[in-house]
């Protein structure tokens, strides 16, 4: 008999691929939460989800046969990983298939966001290209990136940047074998960048931790790009430093209620905001879906998770 899989909507490849290796149950379309739980939960055995679907420890405690959360996305804060841990359930992600996705869309909207490319594209449109020439931007000669999070991505967005010849340094938990600069602070990295890239995970760790405090030490002439969680920034904060000019601009491809953005960013005409497309490309979003499929399959077949995360880390039985 196929298992029954809790299922969240993805793609409908994704799907159809899951249907033919499980019995989909799908929460969303319950007339009743309560009701559909109490009647299929304890026939469930995996999850596949994606990072707008939390999964906290009152709904795994619903599933008491509930073996492994399959998640789309690198990203997986919206998990209660601490809960599954503690009842042996197993979490995976898609690391690796969208870190070039991603760090390719960080460059552009780090290029947009220096060079005013929307601004320029909307001054032309407009027609006002014959009356005046459009006035010039800044630059991303001379700056220092300083990348919060040399992880896979991270790492990505910085071999890309030394092809534009700029300074790169970062700051994460530990320092690691690399050339580029280490900060043992956030606020020491942001002291010595022009440009505050973002691509560290989301949680309670590093709720708001770009604060006031890092805004005012990147400086007037700073750029904040974020293709990470939204949570990851002071919103408030990030809208009064633009507004005061404490620093000169910002790109976001995330935010902290999505997809609800502060109708103060949208206002503004010196912030890039994109709606959280990183890894948004036809090529890079069937990847991912396909290493959800593979992780259950494999699971499922005996053969363990093949992306497992650190926190619910796996090994074979002898």
């Amino acid at each position: 008999m196929r298992p029954d899989l809790l299922l969240r909507p993805m793609q409908p490849l994704v799907m159809e691929a899951l249907a033919r290796a499980f019995r989909l149950q799908r929460l969303d379309e319950a007339a009743s939460a309560e009701g559909f739980l109490a009647e299929v939960g304890s026939r469930i055995r995996g999850m596949a989800v994606n990072a707008h679907a939390p999964v906290d420890a009152a709904l795994i405690d619903r599933l008491p046969n509930l073996e492994i959360v399959a998640s789309f996305g690198v990203g997986y804060d919206t998990i209660d990983v601490a809960a599954a841990r503690r009842r042996g359930i197993v979490v995976t992600n898609t690391p690796d298939v969208l870190s070039d996705e991603v760090a390719d869309l960080a460059l552009g909207l780090l290029l947009a966001t220096v060079r005013q490319i929307p601004q320029a594209d909307r001054y032309l449109r407009a027609g006002r290209w014959p009356e005046k020439s459009f006035p010039l931007s800044a630059t991303l000669r001379g700056r220092t990136v300083g990348i919060l999070g040399l992880g896979r991505i991270g790492r990505a967005i910085a071999q890309r940047l030394e092809g534009f010849g700029v300074a790169v340094a970062y700051h994460g938990r530990t320092p690691q074998d690399v050339a580029y600069a280490y900060h043992p602070t956030l606020l020491d990295l942001a002291r010595a960048s022009d440009v505050l890239m973002i691509v560290a995970p989301g949680g309670p760790e590093t709720r708001g931790i770009v604060n006031a405090a890092v805004l005012q030490a990147l400086g007037p002439e700073g750029i904040v790009v974020n293709v990470a969680r939204g949570s990851l920034i002071d919103e408030a904060a990030l809208i009064a430093a633009l507004r005061t000019g404490t620093i000169l601009g910002a790109g976001l491809d995330v935010f902290a209620a999505e997809p609800h953005v502060p109708p103060e960013l949208t206002a503004m005409d010196h912030v890039v905001l994109l709606p959280h497309v990183g890894s948004g490309s036809v090529h890079t979003r069937a990847a991912m879906g396909q290493l959800v499929v593979d992780n259950l399959t494999a699971w499922f077949t005996g053969r363990g998770p093949l992306t497992p995360v650190p926190e619910t880390p796996w090994s074979p039985r002898p």
